[in-house]
C-alpha cells in the first residue's frame, strides 16, 4: 500500500512538472494590435501590446489628437486631453488605405497611452509611428478611443487586418484589425484593391492641408 501512494505522488509531481512547463514556454503575443467594433452607432477602437523602435531612425516631438483616416491608413487612439507624442518613421511598409473615407467620426472618448499609424498613404518620408513622449522600446502600451457616427463595411472602412512594420522582429509592426459585420469578407491581403487607392488619392491634394493629420516639431 506504501508503495502504490509513493508512485502515485511521484506520478503527480511529473504531471505537474510537465504541465508547468509547458504553459512557461507559451510565446507572449506582445506586438501592438488595435482592433475596431461596431457597437451601436459608433466604433470602438482597443488597442494593446508593445513596440520595437530599431529600424525606425526619425525621433521628431509631434503632436495628434486621436482620429480616422482610412483613405491614408491612418490611426490614431488614446487620450483626448494630452496630444503630445513622439514621432518615429520614413522606414515603415504596409497598405496605403484601410477604405476610401476620408475622415470619418469624430472621438467622442479616448483613453490611455497616445498611439497610432500615421502612413499618410504611403508618401515617401511621410510615414510616423506615433508612440507617448519618452517611450522606450518593450514598454507595454494601451488605449481606446470611440468613434462617433461611423460604421463599418466596405468601401469606406473596409473590414480586415492590415499590417504596417519596419523589421522583422515580433514587435516591429502595428496591426489594425476591422471586424465587420456577419457575412462581410475580411482583406485577403496587406493592401487594398487598386480601384479603392485610386478613389481616394482623387481628393488628396486638395485635402491634405485641411486634414489635422499631425503637427511635427524637431526635438
Amino acid at each position: 500500500m506504501k508503495t502504490l501512494i509513493l508512485a502515485a505522488i511521484r506520478c503527480s509531481l511529473m504531471f505537474t512538472a510537465v504541465t508547468a512547463s509547458l504553459f512557461s514556454t507559451r510565446p507572449a503575443q506582445a506586438n501592438y494590435i488595435v482592433t475596431l467594433k461596431q457597437m451601436g452607432a459608433n466604433v470602438v477602437a482597443t488597442g494593446s501590446g508593445a513596440f520595437d523602435l530599431t529600424g525606425l531612425p526619425v525621433k521628431a516631438r509631434g503632436s495628434s489628437q486621436p482620429l480616422i483616416q482610412p483613405f491614408l491608413g491612418n490611426i490614431v487612439t488614446g487620450s483626448s486631453s494630452s496630444n503630445s507624442c513622439d514621432t518615429y518613421g520614413t522606414t515603415i511598409t504596409g497598405p496605403s488605405n484601410f477604405g476610401i473615407g476620408i475622415e470619418t467620426g469624430l472621438v467622442s472618448i479616448g483613453t490611455g497611452d497616445l498611439v497610432g499609424m500615421a502612413f499618410n498613404g504611403g508618401h515617401e518620408n511621410e510615414s510616423f509611428l506615433l508612440v507617448p513622449v519618452g517611450y522606450v522600446s518593450g514598454t507595454a502600451l494601451s488605449s481606446s478611443a470611440t468613434y462617433n457616427n461611423l460604421t463599418l463595411g466596405a468601401p469606406v472602412v473596409t473590414p480586415g487586418t492590415y499590417v504596417w512594420t519596419w523589421g522583422d522582429g515580433a514587435d516591429q509592426s502595428f496591426t489594425l484589425k476591422i471586424i465587420g459585420p456577419v457575412g462581410v469578407p475580411g482583406v485577403p491581403d496587406r493592401g487594398s484593391t487598386v480601384s479603392l487607392l485610386g478613389f481616394g488619392l482623387l481628393g488628396l491634394a486638395a485635402l491634405r492641408r485641411k486634414l489635422p493629420l499631425l503637427r511635427r516639431t524637431k526635438s
